[in-house]
């Protein structure tokens, strides 16, 4: 599919005094409650941007508006560090798929696990229709994303219905996830961006505050994603190293439609190149 990182143990997370509470086990568009407008962060088209996700520390001193980083790998001083320097910080967390190696690991059923995802060990699908068992384990990643200062959420692997999981995981089971997971991180005061599903792009424009995109460029997808820079969304997109795009090619691209293009290596370290 696309990339992951390389993940490191770190201590375990408990928040047990944050009592969970369990949705349906099915939930459609119309039964997802909508929570009232509060004040989050609305990136606009234009915004330059970092994505660091492996080998931390977190460089501090590149010069992007915004930094994408994981959740579990950095503390609040990280955050506050990079607040402080007038950044905008976006948590990473998957959303679609248990890592080896979280803090949490151990929190999800047995029930959720689907089959292994291809080419990243230790890590497994999960079966998103089941809200009922992965909300207590998703609102405790961001009850933690907020706790720590975080503006925004990257929800990783959220397109999942056209992969191999091991269920029967449909495109409304797909958006209804998604939809819960934009309520939640709203009502919570953080941002959230649609990470790649340019199909869903359509159905979900009008409740997710950005988008995230890799090798749309590469694959040829990127125009799906105009709609967000139309409706004054900011657009982050990342092409990697190892597919031998024309990177200025994609440069050229994105300065004509507003897009901040990086070129990274796929495991996302500090390294990028920017758009000359």
């Amino acid at each position: 599919m696309f990339r992951k990182p390389f993940l490191s143990l770190f201590i375990l997370f408990l928040l047990a005094s944050c009592a969970p509470h369990l949705e349906p086990a099915t939930l459609t568009l119309t039964s997802i409650p909508t929570f009232p407008a509060a004040d989050w962060w609305h990136p606009a088209p234009g915004l330059t941007w970092q994505w660091h996700l492996s080998d931390p520390p977190v460089d501090l001193s590149v010069d992007a508006q915004v930094y994408d980083i994981d959740l579990f790998d950095n503390d609040a001083s990280v955050v506050k560090a990079l607040h402080d320097q007038g950044r905008k910080v976006i948590c990473y967390i998957s959303v679609g798929s248990r890592e080896d190696g979280r803090p949490d690991t151990g929190q999800f059923p047995p029930e959720l696990l689907g089959k292994d995802y291809e080419g990243w060990a230790g890590e497994k699908w999960l079966d998103v229709r089941r809200i009922d068992l992965l909300a207590p384990i998703m609102r405790l990643r961001l009850d933690l994303c907020k706790a720590k200062g975080f503006d925004a959420v990257e929800p990783d692997n959220i397109q999942i219905h056209d992969n191999d999981t091991g269920f029967p995981i449909t495109y409304s089971d797909q958006l209804a996830y998604a939809r819960w997971l934009v309520n939640e991180a709203h009502a919570r005061g953080l941002a959230i961006g649609l990470k790649n599903a340019p199909d869903m792009v359509a159905d979900l424009l009008p409740f997710f505050d950005f988008a995230i995109t890799e090798d749309c460029f590469d694959q040829g997808w990127c125009n799906q994603v105009l709609p967000f820079i139309t409706a004054g969304k900011a657009v982050f997109a990342a092409e990697y190293t190892d597919t031998g795009v024309d990177f200025n090619a994609a440069c050229a691209w994105g300065r004509e439609h507003n897009i901040n293009f990086i070129l990274k290596n796929r495991i996302l370290t500090a390294f990028r190149i920017i758009c000359l």
